[in-house]
């Protein structure tokens, strides 16, 4: 377990796919997570397929602000020390068509969540890790970020704000102690789609298209790599394809 051993983790959106799988992995190698999500059930899922006393569930909406600045003072005692978040929550809920055929209000939540809940929820662990001069905050981006993608406007403009946040938060905090790192993955199988269209099939089709995609245990190991390195080595972005791409 060695590093990571005893230290305290929170993931938002840890109810399902990579957010999941993170959980598990941090879990195994030591940690004490706190999974973060909008849905109870599945938090409670993801800490009944854990130890005992190494998970606490906690409901979370990254789009309440007041319930994410009450944070640091609502988790119990024992669970106020963060020294790893992780900025997983995010969605495309109408996503993967032309621009002018969402309305303004679509695009305008996957960037209420993509970004602003981000920036919330790293706005209120940040002061109290920077206090004690070690932490690692890691932010779930995307290829998208790097390169633009039609019909992937909105969801593009997010995960280059995420990028943009991620560089500069890392210039900002030079020195005190502070780790950012930003995992950049590409289609990974999970609910995203599901949750993109609320269409099974649509969802299954558009994986089997995608026989090689990235699988959430992927994107937990890239994380537990960029954790386990030295405190003198910040692993700044980690982008992760299919070994077909070119």
């Amino acid at each position: 377990m060695g590093e990571l051993f005893g230290k305290l983790a929170l993931i938002t959106g840890a109810g399902t796919g990579i957010g999941r799988a993170v959980a598990r992995g941090l879990a195994k190698n030591g940690c004490r997570v706190i999974v973060c999500g909008r849905r109870l059930n599945r938090l409670q899922s993801v800490a009944a397929s854990l130890p005992d006393k190494s998970i606490l569930p906690f409901v979370l909406d990254v789009k309440d602000s007041a319930a994410v600045d009450a944070l640091p003072q609502s988790l119990p005692k024992e669970w106020k020390q963060i020294d790893i978040l992780i900025n997983n929550a995010g969605h495309e809920v109408g996503g993967r068509r032309r621009f002018g055929e969402g309305t303004a209000d679509e695009w305008a939540a996957i960037l209420e969540t993509n970004v602003l809940g981000l920036f919330r929820v790293t706005r209120a662990i940040l002061p109290d890790i920077v206090a004690r001069g070690d932490g690692h905050v890691i932010n779930i981006g995307s290829v998208s970020g790097l390169r633009p993608g039609a019909t992937r406007t909105a969801y593009s403009a997010s995960k280059h704000a995420v990028h943009g946040f991620s560089e500069s938060l890392r210039m900002d905090y030079a020195g005190t102690g502070l780790r950012v790192t930003e995992i950049l993955p590409g289609i990974v199988k999970t609910d995203f789609s599901l949750a993109r269209w609320g269409n099974v099939a649509r969802a299954k089709k558009f994986y089997d298209s995608h026989p090689e995609a990235l699988e959430p245990d992927d994107i937990a190991e890239s994380i537990l790599y960029a954790l386990r390195q030295p405190k003198r080595v910040n692993v700044s972005q980690v982008v992760l394809t299919q070994s077909s791409m070119p």
